[in-house]
């Protein structure tokens, strides 16, 4: 609206006015591609330094790297970590349904690669429970379906050059190179946003639902009993069914054994969460549980005597690499598609939390690469999927951890314990692996715990939460994922069709609007009354936007037209009777009394466009009409505080008259109100 147009210059209440900046004309298809090309396929010194760096971090941080000051925390932090890795790898080897040297092979390599490639200097990357879990199910299904017979029975296989041992890994390894493969794509199309889709209580309630799922799967190791893992949907209560159906079958053996050791790995645990502020490293319970298991198992003769299952022939060294199983890809795609981003989404998360608490950045789309890399290379040496793991990262976050020299030297600690020390190894329970993963599952169960306060606290992210639990732990892991997906984008949707419009008032004598029912002491405006919509207003909600703004106005045009409609329809059928009666001689008259239509209480509407972050076609429309309507029955509308992305949709839909085009925009409800008071009260149906 141009200002000489409304009011004097000396009037205080013209509205403001600002001129919009004119906008860079459409380029052609030619143009643009020309563009990209110049700036992504031009070749500099400077440039290809920049990429390199960018792409191998360490090659940045590395020659800068403080010897004297970081040395000690780097080398303690992963010295500790390298040990907590030797029987973490192993246990959780059994979780992926692989022998225990591959575990130790995936933790190796993956410490290299992301100390390398990564751009966080804390986080430990290697092999992740619930990972683990879904690489499991994925080879467990792929080794049915291959006709190998379950890990408890003792038939021979037909026609297969590859024995059980040998396939599975093959599987894993195809699934890890494939999910590899997935996130160095995402990192290639930079699409690294995809991890805010993943809300923290739906990952939560994803890793909780696992663990029950992961817990369930351990106690035929803890029993000692030979039963295969269930397969498909609801493998909770099947793997239950079968526990119990098999109770009696339970190797008392193993049975002590595995309480024992979780009566000593239990309370030490706790003793090193208590006491970790005052400890300089978490003390290594869970190794020293395994040494002297290994030790009383070899001596006991407990896999020979007693039938305990144990980990086997660990061999040294390294085998030659080998190439994934290509034509397993089509059967595992799926699959890897959501190890990939359950994987690269905890990643991403940790990195961002520990980044933020020692004041740096992370790359999410080097990050993708990084992990993507972490698969893909080790995929061929014989390992199974990794991520970023929340325990070992905190132990080297609280033992000195600087940069990811840590990593390298938990690498090392691998290699001696690869090279020399795995044949140890032979003699070592199965069931005190499951006992270190159980014992693991603790501070993802302990989240049950916290189901009152998250309800308190936000009832749409505790019922993310809890459905998403459910749904992994009752029905299936993967499908727990997409399901909490879905009911978080439901959520986000719901929430704009609970939004509704709210009449404002001004506070005394400042130019600040207010929800009359929030806040006391605000005064209405005489004629005009002020609304607020707080959403998008678009093909979802407009109807509700409709409904809620008469509502809240307390006049319905559409209503008032149509009772105008009846009354006129009234009058010309009185006025055709009396005109019958005239015409037969009749002197009586019928009169009918007409009710006096009530004027409007107000003869103007100013709408807070301040909430609403975009309109699309329809979000235009249906302003169009509620202006239209209002128009109709002599209410004038004008929209206040609208940004520029709803600016321009409104002038693409037309919206504007063409005697007024948008410069007839107030940025303040003040300006908003005082123009309206000045219009005739007839003059509606022209204004925006």
């Amino acid at each position: 609206m141009q200002e000489d147009d409304c009011c004097a210059e000396s009037d205080p209440h013209c509205p403001l006015v600002l001129e919009r900046a004119e906008k860079d004309k459409p380029k052609n298809l030619k143009s643009i591609l020309s563009q990209c090309i110049k700036k992504h396929c031009s070749c500099t010194p400077q440039k290809v330094k920049s990429k390199a760096l960018g792409f191998v971090p360490i090659l940045s941080w590395l020659p800068r790297y403080q010897l004297k000051n970081w040395i000690l925390g780097d080398f303690m932090s992963g010295l500790i970590v390298g040990i907590l890795l030797v029987p973490q790898s192993i246990a959780y080897s059994l979780l992926a349904s692989q022998d225990p040297i591959y575990g130790l092979y995936t933790s190796f390599f993956a410490s290299i690669i992301y100390a390398i490639l990564g751009t966080s200097r804390h986080i430990s990357v290697g092999i992740f429970g619930v990972l683990c879990l879904l690489v499991g199910q994925v080879v467990e299904r792929e080794l049915a379906l291959a006709g190998y017979p379950p890990e408890s029975s003792s038939s021979s296989i037909v026609n297969i050059t590859c024995d059980r041992s040998c396939y599975a890994i093959t599987v894993g390894a195809t699934v890890t190179f494939t999910a590899g493969v997935y996130q160095v794509l995402m990192g290639v199309l930079q699409v690294g946003f995809v991890s805010v889709y993943l809300s923290s209580s739906l990952l939560s309630g994803f890793a909780t639902g696992a663990s029950l799922t992961i817990l369930t799967s351990q106690v035929k190791y803890l029993l000692g009993l030979k039963i295969p893992r269930s397969q498909g949907w609801f493998t909770l209560f099947k793997t239950w069914v079968a526990i119990l159906s098999h109770l009696g079958q339970t190797n008392l053996c193993d049975l002590i054994t595995s309480l024992v050791c979780l009566a000593v790995l239990i309370p030490t645990k706790e003793i090193n969460d208590r006491f970790k502020s005052k400890l300089k490293a978490p003390i290594p319970f869970e190794l020293f549980v395994v040494i002297i298991a290994t030790i009383a198992s070899h001596f006991g003769h407990f896999n020979s005597e007693y039938g305990s299952g144990v980990a086997g022939d660990i061999p040294t060294g390294f085998m030659p690499p080998q190439l994934p199983l290509w034509s397993l890809i089509p059967n595992i795609a799926v699959d890897a598609f959501s190890i990939a981003i359950v994987g690269f989404a905890i990643t991403i998360s940790l990195s961002e939390m520990f980044a933020k608490k020692h004041g740096y950045s992370v790359d999410a789309n080097q990050e993708m690469y990084a992990i993507g890399f972490c698969n893909i290379l080790p995929a061929f040496f014989r390992c199974f999927i990794t991520s970023a793991a929340l325990t070992k990262t905190l132990v080297k976050e609280s033992t000195g951890c600087q940069t990811q020299v840590s990593g390298l030297v938990s690498a090392l600690v691998l290699l001696l314990v690869l090279l020399v020390i795995s044949p140890l190894f032979y003699s070592l329970q199965k069931c005190v692996l499951a006992v270190i993963i159980v014992v693991n599952l603790r501070g993802a169960l302990r989240k049950f715990m916290d189901i009152p306060r998250m309800w308190r606290v936000n009832r749409v992210d505790a019922s993310i939460w809890l459905i998403t639990m459910a749904t992994s732990a009752l029905v299936n892991t993967e499908l727990g994922l997409l399901v909490g997906v879905l009911v978080s984008a439901f959520c986000v949707l719901a929430r704009t069709q609970q939004a509704h419009v709210k009449e404002l008032g001004r506070a005394s004598d400042r130019e600040l609007y207010e929800d009359l029912k929030e806040y006391l002491n605000l005064q209405k405006q005489n004629g005009v009354a002020v609304f607020r919509y707080n959403s998008p207003i678009y093909y979802a909600n407009q109807s509700l936007f409709k409904k809620s703004l008469y509502k809240s106005v307390g006049l319905d045009p559409v209503r008032e037209k149509a009772k105008d409609l009846k009354e006129s329809k009234k009058k010309l059928a009185v006025e055709a009777k009396n005109v019958q009666n005239s015409e037969n001689g009749k002197a009586a008259t019928v009169n009918l009394m007409l009710e006096d239509k009530a004027k409007p209480k107000i003869s103007s509407l100013v709408l807070d466009c301040s909430g609403v972050l975009f309109l699309d076609t329809a979000g235009v429309n249906v302003l169009k009409e509620v202006r239209k309507d209002y128009a109709d029955v002599g209410v004038s509308i004008v929209l206040a505080q609208c940004n520029t992305s709803v600016l321009d949709a409104l002038e693409r839909g037309d919206f504007f008259p063409e005697n007024q085009p948008n410069k007839n925009v107030f940025f303040t409800i003040d300006d908003a109100v005082h123009f309206v008071q000045k219009l005739p009260v007839s003059s509606g149906s022209n204004e925006i």
